[in-house]
């Protein structure tokens, strides 16, 4: 089976439909979102709209901390996320508040969790950044491969039985090898705001026949949502660091 893993949305059409239509040429069998739909972005109703869209053709979508912030208001964010929340909930209509209100924080495939943040705590929102917050992500978790988002960062994290995580950066649309004797953790990147020094949206491919996992960058129009950032009065720093992936 191959699964196209997409995370961290953040409300950029301009990334979310060049990845989509990525997706569409390579025909997946399966597609997952891994929640933060909405959040710093211009366009949350459309990312929102769009998620709805592909659950309703079979994809998994899973709740993010912007996406909870969203239905509930924004707690403990930095300035510039709390005030993006403010602006994203008066863009959204109960209908798509009702939808994200409904996603879950987990889902399993076979032999595989799927999570926004970590199998540790999923609702308290821990970031996967470091072999140790790799390990207790595995700790928490049966399944052998755990696939989150929530950092912006790839990553591929894998351990031998009783050993410490080892980490490596996934080179772009290179495939990686999950080992059987393996346990992974894979971070996604992130479609909507990536953050590893590379502007170009990142998604996923896994193939599970071929037990390998590629990461896949796509190149969009960042100018675009830069200018409406600015136009709709979003803090200017989040129309930066589209320009800068970071």
């Amino acid at each position: 089976m191959r699964i196209a893993v997409l995370t961290d949305l953040h409300a950029n059409r301009e990334a979310t439909e060049a990845v989509l239509a990525a997706v569409e040429r390579l025909a997946p069998d399966r597609i997952v979102l891994l929640g933060d739909l909405v959040g710093y972005g211009p366009d949350p109703a459309f990312a929102v709209e769009a998620a709805e869209r592909l659950v309703a053709d079979g994809a998994i979508c899973l709740l993010g901390n912007h996406d909870e912030a969203a239905i509930h208001g924004p707690s403990g964010m930095t300035p510039h996320a709390h005030d993006a929340i403010l602006w994203t909930r008066e863009q959204l209509s109960p209908a798509h508040l009702a939808f994200l209100a409904k996603l879950p924080l987990s889902a399993e495939l076979p032999g595989m969790l799927l999570v926004h943040a970590s199998a540790r705590s999923p609702a308290q929102w821990p970031y996967v950044t470091s072999e140790k917050a790799a390990a207790e992500c595995l700790a928490a978790a049966a399944a052998p491969l755990v696939l989150c988002g929530h950092t912006h960062v790839p990553v591929i994290y894998y351990a031998l039985p009783g050993r410490m995580p080892v980490s490596f950066t996934p080179l772009e649309h290179v495939a990686a090898p999950l080992s059987a004797i393996r346990r992974h953790v894979v971070v996604v990147g992130a479609v909507g705001q990536p953050r590893d020094g590379n502007p170009a949206a990142c998604f996923a491919l896994l193939d599970t026949d071929r037990a390998e996992i590629s990461m896949i960058r796509v190149p969009y129009d960042m100018q675009e949502t830069a200018r409406k950032i600015r136009e709709y009065g979003l803090p200017d720093w989040l129309a930066l660091r589209l320009q800068i992936g970071r």
